[in-house]
């Protein structure tokens, strides 16, 4: 069951490949930096040394042996498991702001709707390994999948995520907007194809909105 003892602010950072969201992330950690404001940053699949282990199950190709759909899925959530337990639920208890490089909206995206899967599957692992625990607010960087893929070709070899076709991606972009339109209170879409200080002002504009407001990264 979910602590009552919650203290933090719980913000997620969620897209398809090539939106910026490592750049957002670096964003966030400037402006809190900047405002004292106590915080972790972590991030999905990952955040602690068995997440991360099962991340590099997840992320890396293999040739040998096909990960099927269904194991993608519950490794996600072994992952988000220990995540939740290990680090994200001691932060907000501790007053951080937690901030993660993706959460269980990810699921619905790229096990739902890029890999087509029943989301009444997603939302039983949900209930039973998050227990209630939601985000106070997700910012969605959003961006066509083939700009996205454009940029992501630039940043190195490609984990066994990215190596799949554009149709994939574009049914991930198609199950995030979705997720916005089912939970349109803690969503913040932003487009992603403005320019850096753009997107910048639209998420210093969302930080003010939680209480932090911080003049310095204006």
């Amino acid at each position: 069951m979910l602590p009552k003892d919650i203290k933090g602010i719980f913000l997620t950072i969620e897209g398809s490949e090539g939106v910026g969201k490592s750049t957002a992330m670096k964003y966030i950690q400037e402006y809190l930096s900047a405002a004292n404001q106590d915080y972790l940053l972590t991030r999905e699949p990952g955040g602690t040394k068995i997440a991360e282990d099962i991340r590099k199950i997840l992320l890396t190709p293999n040739q040998e042996e096909k990960i099927t759909t269904e194991t993608e899925l519950l490794l996600m959530f072994a992952s988000r498991s220990q995540h939740v337990q290990h680090v994200i639920i001691p932060a907000l208890q501790s007053g951080k702001w937690v901030i993660s490089d993706r959460f269980v909206d990810a699921s619905y995206a790229y096990q739902g709707g890029g890999r087509g899967m029943d989301t009444a599957r997603i939302q039983m692992l949900e209930d039973w390994v998050v227990d209630g625990l939601k985000p106070d607010i997700t910012i969605l960087l959003d961006a066509p999948a083939d700009m996205g893929l454009l940029r992501a070709k630039h940043r190195g070899p490609h984990d066994r995520i990215e190596q799949e076709q554009i149709d994939f991606f574009e049914r991930v972009r198609a199950a995030y907007l979705i997720r916005t339109k089912q939970e349109p209170q803690r969503f913040r879409i932003i487009d992603a194809t403005q320019s850096l200080e753009a997107v910048q002002m639209k998420i210093k504009e969302i930080l003010d909105e939680l209480g932090l407001v911080n003049n310095s990264l204006g």
